[in-house]
């Protein structure tokens, strides 16, 4: 019964734009946030169906429920693998299945369709088609990239080597398994496989992070031993992400507004064996920049509350209608953060991300900033990646389903200017070829040995008239001598 109370809860504060489903799925700190995330995707997927059957068999008036409980646990009696609770409920639930059934086949039949899956709208058919797969980041605090493939071998999966091209993700199929073409210590299954019962997982030996979560970490590659902050920090994957590039060295600030988030990620962390991290319950925004516990901090990660777009479970036809109002007030608070982030003093590149496929959330708020701290840049990210960002910002990463297999996602990445006297030798652009590999093209290098004595000659004529007046008298003096 927890379960069924717990998805309609959820569903009903989506509907009312209270939050993303997966923000709120962890906020909820139920036992078994697996099988809610999934009850609550599904059941919203099916959304528009269920409240067909519901409206054409009067279940309301018949049984009292409230619309958000009755619509999960028609989906579990109906699509699902059926009612998993018993008692009053489940009792109730089957006294109707029959009538229940045949609203569902009627359906079919005008639609004109013999598949549950035909039922949904076109944008999740199309998701159906994308199928992502499962990614499988190895922690190497506990680990090895090396080792965790030969466990897995042993226990009957088929190791294929490195990826060379998108399409070898889309061949992945039953225990065959892939090293990321990107990133080194991601692993690459068929979507359907299953690792949340596996003894890697629950001894914090792999993490289970879509590719596309794994890239700020990756990209802003703090170094080892260094000050790192890591702003709205729950749930935690990013963190051990980042601890795991620091080797556990250093220090890393993770700041949560959420207390029950925190409390949810400070366990994740504990059993990835992160030990150089410091949590706080603590708003980013109220964070002093000039504090001295934080005057050491070069490096920012920043992956603010957003609508959840680009989360290929909420891809239904009323969260593709952009709500101007909300992407708004999303929008103003992002900039807000990545105003601040830039005002700690020491600080020398930030990653701001968002799993949301929106320009207001993303390229917007990337150029205002931009706009308000002329003494940043962008960073060109992985420029083989092949999903760029919009029109001017193509220095930074997008990914999606299609382009990617990974959820949808924005990332870009700010760096300080150097500072620099001479224009012409500004650095036209900064590259970042895989992480932490810069590379820089800038204008015209320095004079040669001759150039520059002969330049420092001119420049002491410039500067000294009266040396050349006295080089010129002394000139005269050795034609009269000779003469």
């Amino acid at each position: 019964m927890a379960l069924y109370m717990k998805a309609a809860e959820i569903l009903e504060k989506v509907e009312q734009k209270k939050g993303a489903v997966k923000t709120l799925v962890y906020d909820s700190k139920f036992q078994n946030i697996k099988q809610l995330f999934a009850l609550v995707c599904e059941t919203q997927k099916y959304s528009s169906v269920l409240q067909e059957i519901i409206d054409s068999t009067r279940l309301l008036k018949e049984t009292k429920l409230r619309i958000h409980l009755a619509k999960v646990l028609v989906y579990d009696l109906l699509i699902g693998h059926g009612v998993k609770c018993g008692g009053a409920w489940k009792t109730m639930m089957l006294k109707h299945r029959s009538r229940l059934q045949a609203a569902l086949a009627r359906i079919k039949v005008k639609r004109k369709v013999s598949r549950n899956q035909d039922l949904l709208p076109s944008s999740f058919q199309q998701a159906q088609a994308d199928v992502i797969p499962r990614y499988v980041r190895v922690n190497t605090l506990k680990t090895t990239l090396d080792d965790v493939i030969d466990y897995l071998k042993r226990e009957g999966f088929s190791y294929q080597g490195t990826a060379s091209q998108l399409e070898d993700l889309d061949r992945l199929s039953g225990k065959t398994f892939l090293c990321d073409l990107h990133l080194q210590d991601l692993l690459i299954f068929s979507g359907k496989t299953d690792f949340h019962d596996h003894f890697l997982y629950k001894a914090g030996h792999i993490i289970l992070q879509d590719k596309a979560s794994c890239l700020p970490a990756f990209l802003l590659n703090p170094q080892v031993g260094s000050h790192v902050i890591d702003a709205c920090a729950a749930p935690g994957n990013k963190t051990s992400h980042l601890a795991a590039i620091m080797k556990n060295k250093g220090k890393l600030f993770a700041f949560d507004l959420d207390a029950k988030r925190l409390s949810t990620m400070s366990t994740l962390l504990l059993r990835a064996g992160i030990t150089c991290h410091q949590l706080a319950n603590q708003d980013f925004l109220k964070v002093d920049p000039q504090s001295p516990e934080y005057k050491e901090v070069e490096y920012i990660l920043l992956d603010p509350s957003c609508s959840g777009s680009g989360m290929v479970c909420l891809r239904d036809e009323v969260s593709e209608q952009q709500d101007d109002g909300r992407l708004q007030a999303l929008a103003t608070f992002q900039l807000h953060c990545l105003n601040h982030a830039l005002q700690f003093p020491q600080v020398q590149r930030v990653v701001y991300s968002t799993c949301s496929v929106h320009s207001q959330e993303n390229e917007e708020v990337v150029s205002a900033c931009l706009q308000q701290n002329p003494g940043f840049r962008l960073v060109h990210l992985l420029p083989n990646w092949p999903e760029r960002g919009h029109e001017l910002f193509t220095q930074c990463l997008r990914a999606s389903t299609a382009k990617t297999r990974t959820h949808g996602f924005f990332v870009a990445m700010l760096e300080r200017r150097p500072p620099q006297t001479d224009e012409e030798n500004l650095p036209i652009i900064t590259s970042l070829a895989s992480g932490g590999e810069e590379k820089q093209d800038t204008h015209q290098s320095g004079p040669s040995e001759g150039e520059q004595e002969n330049t420092e000659t001119a420049n002491e004529q410039q500067t000294n008239p009266s040396s050349k007046k006295k080089r010129k008298r002394n000139r005269k003096k050795h034609k009269k001598q000779d003469s």
